[in-house]
């Protein structure tokens, strides 16, 4: 029986250790892809240590491309984007779940119908829209397209959680005089953390990486992002691969920070919805 027990273990320690190598070999791989010239890219092995090691890849990245510019507008985007769905998301589910009113459901549905609308298929619409607007090559022009298609998802996710929270903690609140603004900020919204940290991971991924409305609703080179910042890199007839591997592991980089810190509350929502299922 123990020599079983042990091969099982083993078993499940190779199948562990083989999915963290393919999680973190790209990783590796992009480190030593950014301090590279074309000719150690292409001539030597994939994970050949940089001899030299190329530091002038990053200095084309943040004097020549100045990417620092790209990066303040990915930043803003993104926080912004991440800032409104939560709050509006948040909100949105409370009224639909926990208030009574004849349309919540209708709404809850409606909201969740924008998954199934293609991103592509509302492109051309919306530039006529911006255009009309007045907002077209800003930054309005993609916050406003991220946060509308970021909030189907964070709907679904904040939905599943407030129909398995307890009403008499609403109750209470209300039998010690609570209004409904602060029964939802001050006791709803704090137990939200775990489902607001899955949302918010989800949404800056999408909007971080999103290159297809960067590309369309902006032509003024101040207000693009960093996706369309490391597709300027290449050559229409040659491209230097290094600064697009420097480019990208400066794009890479608050992605992996953001997963860190917010790791443990993905984990605990997994947990969470493993025990209540």
């Amino acid at each position: 029986m123990d020599i079983k027990k042990r091969l099982i273990l083993a078993v499940r320690n190779v199948i562990l250790a083989f999915f963290v190598v393919i999680q973190i070999a790209p990783l590796i791989w992009l480190f030593l892809f950014a301090f590279k010239d074309n000719h150690q890219i292409f001539n030597n092995p994939a994970f050949a240590l940089p001899s030299p090691v190329i530091w002038e890849n990053f200095k084309i990245v943040f004097q020549g491309l100045k990417i620092q510019t790209f990066l303040i507008n990915s930043v803003l985007v993104t926080v912004a984007t991440v800032a409104v769905t939560l709050l509006f998301s948040s909100m949105a589910a409370y009224a639909c779940v926990r208030m009574r009113w004849k349309y919540g459901k209708w709404m809850i549905m409606l909201f969740l119908a924008g998954i199934m609308i293609p991103v592509h298929a509302s492109l051309l619409p919306l530039f006529i829209l911006f255009k009309k607007m007045g907002i077209l090559n800003s930054l309005w022009s993609l916050i406003i397209p991220y946060t509308a298609f970021a909030l189907p998802t964070a709907m679904f996710i904040f939905t599943g959680f407030l129909k398995n929270l307890p009403l008499e903690l609403e109750e209470a609140a209300c039998m010690d005089g609570c209004n409904v603004y602060q029964l939802f900020f001050r006791i709803i919204l704090p137990l939200m953390k775990i489902p607001m940290s899955v949302v918010s991971i989800f949404t800056f991924l999408n909007a971080w990486n999103e290159l297809m409305f960067a590309l369309t609703f902006t032509t003024d080179m101040t207000k693009k992002t960093l996706p369309v910042a490391v597709m300027s890199f290449q050559g229409i007839f040659v491209t230097d691969w290094g600064p697009i591997g420097a480019a990208m592991l400066v794009a890479t980089a608050p992605t992996f920070i953001i997963y860190l810190c917010l790791s443990e509350q993905m984990q605990k929502s997994m947990l969470q919805g493993a025990v209540k299922g």
